[in-house]
C-alpha cells in the first residue's frame, strides 16, 4: 500500500472525515468490482460497496496496522458478499447477461470471435463457467475470485478471508477441481 493511503488511514483513525472520504474514493471501484465478480449482480455489488464503507467507518478502531487497510476493506466486502450469497441460496438467480459482464471480459470474448458459430460457442462456454462458479460454496467461490481473478497472493487472500494460508490453498484446490469437473460435464456434446 502506498504511503499516501497509510497516511490517510492514520488521519482517519484520528477522526479526520476528509481522509475517510478520500479512502472511500480510492477503494470504492475496487470493492464494487470484487463484489460484482462474486455476486454477478450490479444492485447487490452496489449494496456491498455501500455497506462495506459504513462498516469500515464503524470498525476502523479494530485496524491495528494502517498498512493492512486494503486487506481490512476486502475482508469486510468479501464477508458481506458471502453473506448475500448464502441468503439467496436456494432462490433462482438469473445468470448475468453478457452485456452486464465487466468490459475486459466482453473485450476478451469479442476479440476471439471469428464467426457466428464461434460467437455461440463462446457464449455457451461463458455461461458454463458462470454457472459452475455460481454453484461453488460461497467461501470457495470468494477464494477462487480473490486469487485467480483478482490476482491476490495466497497470503493476502488468507488475511482477507481471516483464515490460515493452508485453508486458502485447500479451498483453491477443491474449487478448481469442482470447476474442472462441472465444466467437463457441462461441455460434453
Amino acid at each position: 500500500m502506498t504511503d499516501e493511503i497509510t497516511g490517510l488511514v492514520t488521519r482517519f483513525q484520528e477522526g479526520d472525515t476528509e481522509a475517510y472520504t478520500k479512502l472511500v474514493k480510492a477503494f470504492q471501484r475496487k470493492v464494487y468490482f470484487l463484489a460484482y465478480k462474486i455476486l454477478l449482480s450490479h444492485s447487490e455489488a452496489d449494496e456491498v460497496a455501500q455497506e462495506t464503507f459504513v462498516r469500515v467507518y464503524n470498525r476502523i478502531g479494530q485496524l491495528n496496522s494502517p498498512q493492512y487497510f486494503g486487506s481490512f476493506v476486502y475482508r469486510i466486502a468479501t464477508n458481506y458478499a458471502i453473506d448475500l450469497l448464502r441468503k439467496r441460496k436456494g432462490r433462482m438467480v438469473a445468470m448475468a447477461d453478457e452485456s452486464e459482464l465487466p468490459g475486459s471480459v466482453q473485450m476478451s470474448l469479442s476479440t476471439r470471435i471469428t464467426s457466428p458459430e464461434k460467437a455461440l460457442e463462446n457464449k455457451q462456454l461463458l455461461e458454463a463457467i458462470i454457472k459452475a462458479a455460481d454453484e461453488l460454496p460461497p467461501r470457495q467461490k470468494a477464494t477462487l475470485i480473490l486469487h485467480d481473478i483478482e490476482g491476490l497472493s495466497k497470503d493476502e487472500v488468507a488475511r482477507i478471508m481471516d483464515c490460515p494460508e493452508a485453508t486458502v490453498r485447500s479451498n483453491l484446490h477443491i474449487a478448481r477441481g469442482k470447476m474442472k469437473k462441472k465444466l467437463a460435464n457441462l461441455l460434453k456434446p
